[in-house]
């Protein structure tokens, strides 16, 4: 019986699908670059180390700089929702909208929306608007990489 057994076995775990690449722990943690947004007369650069995961919501700080008016520079912290169909149709190469909010360290709320395009399993190009009042918003595009649990494997010097 043990022989018959052990050929079915492998013959079952050969035919069974590897869900190994469908893990979504490569997108616990989400680098977004450093991004520039003009408005009127100056530039916002927005900066913001990386997103952790938590359930359906990413979060991070931010540090706005306005370039030639420092006096208007921000910091605060970031969250946005990303509910885990949206994590699955990114890991199938689909692009993914998402909502969240800004809150700075003086208590002003802020909007953010924002657009993700995947360009390969472990990137893309983004786009988030913070709305900075109802009627203004920065629109910064940049480029995103997934530093999750299986992250690529670095680059090796020849």
């Amino acid at each position: 019986m043990r022989r018959l057994l052990t050929p079915v076995t492998l013959a079952l775990l050969a035919a069974a699908p590897l869900h190994a690449d469908d893990s979504l722990a490569r997108f616990n943690v989400v680098d977004i670059k450093p991004s520039t947004a003009s408005i009127y007369i100056a530039t916002v650069t927005m900066t913001m180390p990386p997103f952790v995961r938590k359930n359906v919501v990413y979060s991070s700080t931010y540090t706005a700089k306005v370039f030639p008016y420092f006096l208007f520079n921000e910091k605060g912290r970031i969250w946005i929702v990303v509910p885990e169909d949206l994590l699955w149709r990114a890991a199938k190469g689909e692009p993914v909208d998402f909502k969240g909010h800004a809150l700075s360290d003086s208590g002003d709320e802020r909007r953010v929306e924002g657009h993700a395009t995947p360009t390969g399993p472990w990137g893309g190009r983004i786009r988030v608007r913070v709305f900075v009042t109802r009627r203004i918003s920065l629109n910064y595009d940049t480029t995103y990489e997934l530093k999750g649990a299986s992250s690529p494997p670095a680059a090796t010097p020849r």
